[in-house]
């Protein structure tokens, strides 16, 4: 009869590398930046800012598009850039992976009845590392909210800035379209008495009178 062999404990298993590919919580917090930029970028459509540009939006149609193009899309790309560098400084997308990881382990756990865990002793360096990370982790990811949030009301702002300064453009273009007409009547005005015949006949009067004060100078 063959021995009985004593099951050997298993190992456990090495932790998985942090993935470096948005998790629910990284990829719900990317969303809510972009949800929040193209919410930003809506508010400063193109009717909105060619009504502050009527005259260029009747007769350069193209023109004022592609200044609005260029408007949106250089603030949209800084935000972008701003969000990105952000990201990768603080190593956003692994540290909320990580905190993922380690609320779903936690769930488990309760799940199993098993709330005390696994003696501190027991546990390998890093994984009592990332324990003491995840109270800074939670406090990123509520700083980098604060700062999104602070992004959208500066973005905000300057389209209302950008709204304002159009509609200071706008008034001074009216004023000088008013001033270009007045100038234009006025003009005209003067172009119609030159033509007139009685200007011509004053004129034919004081050169005579020129004449005979010459003649009269000679005798």
């Amino acid at each position: 009869m063959a021995a009985t062999q004593t099951p050997r404990s298993p190992s456990p298993p090495p932790q998985p590398p942090v993935a470096q590919t948005p998790g629910p919580r990284a990829a719900q917090f990317q969303k809510l930046f972009g949800d929040a930029l193209n919410h930003t970028i809506r508010t400063c459509s193109y009717s909105k800012f060619s009504s502050c540009f009527p005259t260029p939006a009747k007769y350069a149609s193209q023109t004022l598009t592609s200044i609005w193009q260029q408007i949106t899309t250089k603030v949209e790309a800084s935000a972008k850039k701003e969000f990105e560098d952000i990201m990768a400084e603080r190593d956003v997308v692994a540290g909320l992976n990580e905190l993922e990881r380690l609320v779903a382990e936690a769930r488990s756990r309760r799940k199993r009845g098993a709330e005390a865990g696994e003696p501190p002793h027991t546990l390998p360096p890093e994984r009592l590392y990332l324990a003491h990370l995840a109270p800074y982790l939670l406090q990123t990811e509520t700083e980098l909210k604060g700062e999104l949030k602070r992004l959208q009301f500066e973005n905000e702002e300057l389209v209302e800035s950008i709204q304002g300064q159009t509609e200071e453009t706008e008034q001074l273009v009216g004023g000088l379209e008013a001033f270009m007409a007045d100038l234009e009547r006025a003009n005209e005005m003067i172009s119609n008495e030159v033509d007139g015949n009685g200007i011509k006949m004053e004129v034919g009067a004081v050169e005579e009178e020129l004449r005979a004060a010459g003649r009269e100078a000679k005798l």
